[in-house]
């Protein structure tokens, strides 16, 4: 993670008869849009939405941003998971000073409230905090419980609804923070998401490994761990997949989709200039070549490595009459670094996605949840 200061071509005749279809039957559908939270009708949205290939734009709300709840402050967000049990969204405080380890719980996305949160704790019953704890990743499992990743070791452990931690995944060594092993501090385990099947684990690396940089001293190599639950309890390591960002940017999560599929969102921050937030999809992750055995991925053959399509730039998306309190190329721009797919929410091939910003308690950024549908691959 930087400092807290911050894709199917068809042919050109089918897709120009499909889209006119689709556009014709949105825009009839389509109500009218509101600055704050605008909406998409049913089904293929307007081409006024895009925001890059296979993306649209909804809406926006920053209900969220510096809200005060019982004393507390709603901001720090990372991660973003849909929990069944209690009829709403998860989003973990990401590392801050004076910060207990803590998920906020929020519902409706147009117009989220807050509907509670959660402290996590060790076994023993004391609260994780600001010296022990950078939670990055969180995703709900089939059980009920949660499963989140902290960058300070870095680590995966599951705790049960109670926030009490029941258990930690296996982390190999060489993905430690130096001298440790080959990570970077404040950028290891950031993404975090498990399969609509429960099976699968997908823990990815935000920087790279030191051991993955190339010769000519290209960094953009990552590594996301998989682990596939096993018959008795927790999960098993099974392979490493090899993923490339954009020069420059970072993965800041990523979210599992279909029986293989992942997405992955990169992102990164310029001073002076702003974010950059991108969505890929890697469709065929889960079967991309197991990279364990690959000492130095930088210098390895592309074909080991995960293929992409760009979804998303949101860069490219209208602004929706957003403001931002800092220069941005655009301004509903923001640090996101949560991902989740709405649950049901599949209309003619079409998804709703989710990202929420991490505005790290600055005036300078802002809790913002944006919306968004994607085409996935």
């Amino acid at each position: 993670m930087l400092p807290r200061s911050r894709r199917r071509a068809r042919t050109a005749a089918v897709t120009a008869a499909v889209t006119a279809a689709l556009l014709l039957a949105s825009l009839t559908a389509l109500p009218a849009a509101s600055a704050q939270a605008g909406t998409a009708g049913r089904g293929y949205p307007p081409a006024s939405r895009a925001c890059g290939s296979a993306g649209w734009v909804v809406g926006y709300s920053d209900a969220l941003n510096k809200l005060a709840v019982d004393g507390d402050t709603v901001g720090g967000l990372s991660a973003l998971s849909y929990d069944p049990r209690r009829h709403a969204y998860g989003a973990i405080v990401d590392h801050t000073t004076g910060e207990l380890a803590k998920i906020w719980f929020f519902d409706d996305p147009a117009e989220p409230h807050v509907v509670g949160s959660l402290v996590l704790r060790k076994p023993d019953g004391t609260a994780y905090d600001e010296s022990d704890f950078d939670g990055e990743g969180l995703t709900v499992l089939d059980n009920g419980n949660y499963l989140v990743s902290s960058e300070t070791e870095p680590s995966v452990r599951e705790f049960d609804r109670q926030g009490i931690e029941q258990l930690s995944l296996r982390i190999p060594a060489r993905f430690l923070v130096a001298p440790a092993g080959q990570a970077t501090s404040n950028a290891t385990l950031e993404g975090l998401s498990v399969s609509p099947d429960g099976r699968t684990v997908y823990a990815a690396m935000e920087g790279v490994l030191s051991g993955d940089i190339s010769s000519t001293g290209d960094a953009n190599d990552r590594r996301i761990l998989v682990y596939r639950a096993n018959h008795k309890h927790g999960y098993d390591l099974v392979k490493e997949v090899g993923y490339r960002v954009d020069p420059g940017n970072r993965i800041s999560e990523v979210t599992a989709y279909g029986s293989h599929g992942l997405l992955v969102l990169e992102a990164a921050f310029t001073a002076g200039v702003g974010n950059t937030i991108r969505v890929y999809a890697a469709p065929h992750a889960l079967h991309s070549p197991d990279v364990t055995g690959v000492a130095d991925l930088g210098n390895a053959p592309g074909s080991l490595l995960a293929k992409k399509k760009l979804l998303v730039d949101v860069a490219q998306c209208p602004s929706l009459g957003a403001t931002a309190p800092e220069p941005q190329p655009n301004p509903i721009l923001d640090n996101y670094e949560g991902m989740t797919l709405v649950p049901g929410s599949s209309r003619s091939g079409v998804n709703e996605l989710l990202l929420i910003s991490d505005d790290n308690f600055s005036t300078a950024q802002n809790t913002r949840l944006l919306r968004l549908q994607v085409r996935l691959p």
